[in-house]
């Protein structure tokens, strides 16, 4: 059976990760890592030789309508509207790296 995680090892990881932890919070995160290292182990332990591997735990089904031309508004009327249309699209300010 694998050490146990150590205090030590907690608190050098939390450092490394410039958590600035108090003794109290090391205690519970060792608390915490001991048992999640334990469960990983139970599940290591399991024997899973007779379960296909699972890309998609739930089967997806696609939920997009099909791609059916409609009639939409007008380009003139819509452009018409606009603050400023050039070419057929709308004319937005520059943004970046043009002078004007």
């Amino acid at each position: 059976m694998p050490e146990p995680i150590s205090r030590e090892t907690v608190a050098k990881v939390a450092r490394l990760a410039r958590l600035d932890l108090t003794e109290a919070e090391v205690d519970r995160m060792t608390a915490q890592l001991a048992g999640m290292l334990d469960h990983f182990r139970d599940v290591d332990a399991l024997d899973l030789s007779n379960v296909e591997p699972l890309n998609q735990p739930i089967p997806l089904t696609n939920v997009l309508r099909e791609d059916v031309e409609q009639p939409s508004l007008d380009r003139d009327e819509v452009l018409g509207s606009a603050p400023a249309a050039q070419d057929g699209r709308f004319r937005v300010p520059p943004i970046i790296g043009f002078e004007e």
